[in-house]
């Protein structure tokens, strides 16, 4: 896979397809192939220059273990270093969960490299921890529990995932999910960031209303999946995809 490096570390990535650029930056303990494997990519190629990005601490980018290596500064670094490397100034960009908190870091900080974000499961004013006291008392836990144990076992209950985090490193697992706990959201800065936006989740997803709020007073796009949890929001590519198209097909061409 290519190569492109930030901060002394190598993000790999791939590109497929023709048309206007699209970044594709997925969650946590899952990387860029996982769009393809969910149905995603294949929707997109005929129209878009596919950009998928494996992020630092997963698949073939590398996995430092200390969690200032994952801010939301080197996160906006990695996205940008693959869009040098392939020689795109501007791109779309779409990512879930973590790759939504990505997509809001570089949507607030380098508007200029994105004509348009989408944005699925991520709350951008709260971030994280808007959803960590309402698991927890749903599932009867204290509130001391830890939050990437919970995370970790959930991921492993899909097969793709069991073998990503199987054959990773744990400790850039954890690093990686000890920034991605504390980030605050970027809230204001990423209203007044002029980058079109649509956001989306399932209504069962905590994230839904803190999103939809943002999304009706920031004048952004918002997609409510019916019925739908954080994961299974992810795994209903079909629901998702016809909306995403046709805001791309508004907004991912301007120059």
């Amino acid at each position: 896979m290519p190569i492109a490096r930030s901060n002394g570390c190598k993000i790999s990535y791939e590109v497929s397809g023709d048309g206007p650029a699209l970044v594709l930056h997925p969650g946590m303990f899952q990387d860029g192939a996982h769009w393809a494997h969910s149905g995603y990519t294949s929707a997109l190629t005929s129209t878009h220059t596919v950009i998928t990005v494996d992020p630092l601490g997963l698949g073939g980018s590398d996995a430092p273990h200390q969690a200032e290596d994952y801010s939301l500064e080197r996160r906006v670094d990695s996205v940008t270093a693959v869009l040098d490397e392939v020689g795109v100034e501007r791109a779309a960009l779409w990512g879930y969960s973590l790759g939504a908190m990505t997509g809001y870091a570089v949507a607030a900080h380098t508007p200029d490299r994105l004509t348009c974000l989408v944005a699925g499961g991520f709350d951008p004013v709260d971030g994280f921890r808007s959803v960590v006291g309402p698991t927890l008392r749903l599932l009867g836990l204290p509130a001391d529990t830890d939050a990437y144990t919970l995370m970790k076992q959930g991921a492993v209950a899909d097969p793709y995932q069991a073998a990503l985090i199987e054959a990773g490193d744990p400790a850039g697992f954890r690093a990686n999910y000890e920034a991605f706990s504390r980030e605050p959201g970027l809230g204001l800065k990423l209203a007044d960031s002029g980058v079109p936006m649509l956001l989306y989740a399932g209504t069962a997803d905590p994230w839904h209303e803190p999103m939809r709020a943002f999304a009706e007073s920031s004048g952004a796009t918002f997609l409510s999946i019916s019925g739908a949890d954080h994961k299974g929001c992810w795994d209903r590519s079909t629901d998702v995809l016809p909306t995403v198209l046709s805001f791309l097909a508004a907004n991912a061409g301007m120059p």
